[in-house]
């Protein structure tokens, strides 16, 4: 006899479950689904406890817009964004060979979550993020170099929350909180 199949991703996070209910939100203020619908799949959102329920619930609903991801590519050089620019959703940026400068001090953040991908060859990274921005990196993998990360003292929760991951061959990540 053969045991039911377990859904393999994991558990569902704070933030999936947030930016599902945001989906639902946007869905329902463009006249998408009616409020009787949004009551109903509002609370499968905050209810389920796998993925495929959460999928379920989001059945139908329009995809987000194409430009929640953006790409930033160079084979060699300097990548560099700075001053008043617009953070994507899920932002990835791949170089070979070259350094990589984001300062998001004074960017435009419209998401909760901002997901920063890398992969880096050589070359190292700086990344400066907001003051009260929550910095989660546990999905970072470091080859060569650590990385050169402190929580800032008196850091309070609540501000946007930035996660890095990816991969770093030969160069170093340093993060900061911008000062202002």
């Amino acid at each position: 006899m053969t045991s039911p199949q377990e859904d393999p991703l994991p558990r569902l996070s704070e933030d999936d479950r947030e930016t599902a209910v945001q989906r639902l939100q946007k869905a329902y203020a463009e006249e998408r689904i009616s409020h009787e619908e949004m009551d109903e799949r509002l609370g499968q959102v905050l209810t389920a406890k796998t993925h495929k329920e959460l999928a379920s619930a989001l059945a139908a609903l329009p995809v987000e817009d194409p430009d929640t991801t953006s790409t930033i590519a160079a084979a060699g050089g300097r990548i560099q964004r700075r001053g008043a620019w617009r953070v994507p959703r899920i932002l990835k940026v791949e170089s070979a060979y070259g350094r990589v400068r984001l300062d998001l001090s004074r960017a435009v953040i419209e998401h909760p979550v901002v997901d920063i991908e890398l992969q880096l060859g050589t070359g190292g990274a700086k990344i400066t993020v907001p003051r009260d921005a929550v910095v989660d990196v546990d999905g970072l993998r470091t080859g060569w170099k650590d990385l050169r990360y402190e929580t800032p003292r008196g850091s309070r929760p609540g501000g946007r929350k930035i996660r890095i991951s990816g991969t770093m061959g030969f160069g170093r990540l340093k993060i900061r909180h911008a000062r202002r």
